[in-house]
């Protein structure tokens, strides 16, 4: 029965309420990022938009100094978790296990080398959604990846509060 009773949780108190200016702040940040990263895919006709890049958003510019946020986890969480996705579609095929078992070599493997990027963790599963081919690891993930990092290095640092990144490497 002390299983369940942890299904109550803590009874930890809310995280405090963010104040106005950086909910404004957060939501053209990810405007702006998402905005850049839509333009540059019509532009030069090339796809740099990916669905976990609005969750990459939520962490760059609600929760910039999260380590999840840092530079090093969102490109190489990005890469890495791509490169899994790829390299079991390609060489198991599209079968159940095989996509959990691209999902669960992404979760560790992020763990392992310390670039853990939460969105990323959709990143095996979208690949297997699109059957995607192996220029997908480029366009969209590593350019799309890189660009959502260069727009919040600019825009992060805007904020007189801010100083992003808290580290590189």
């Amino acid at each position: 029965m002390s299983y369940f009773i942890k299904f109550l949780g803590k009874s930890e108190k809310l995280p405090p309420k963010a104040d106005l200016k950086e909910i404004a702040f957060a939501f053209l940040g990810g405007f702006i990022a998402i905005a850049i990263v839509g333009f540059l895919t019509k532009e030069y006709n090339n796809l740099l938009v990916m669905g976990s890049f609005g969750a990459s958003c939520v962490l760059l510019f609600g929760f910039a100094n999260s380590p999840f946020s840092q530079p090093r986890n969102v490109i190489f969480g990005h890469f890495l978790s791509t490169f899994i996705g790829l390299f079991i579609l390609h060489f198991i095929g599209v079968e159940f296990w095989a996509m959990a078992l691209a999902l669960a070599l992404a979760i560790a493997l992020m763990m392992f080398f310390r670039v853990v990027h939460p969105p990323a963790g959709s990143n095996p599963l979208i690949v297997f959604l699109l059957d995607a081919n192996w220029d997908y690891l480029i366009f969209p993930t590593l350019l799309g990846s890189i660009t959502l990092v260069v727009v919040a290095l600019f825009y992060n640092n805007l904020s007189k509060k801010r100083i992003y990144p808290s580290y590189w490497v």
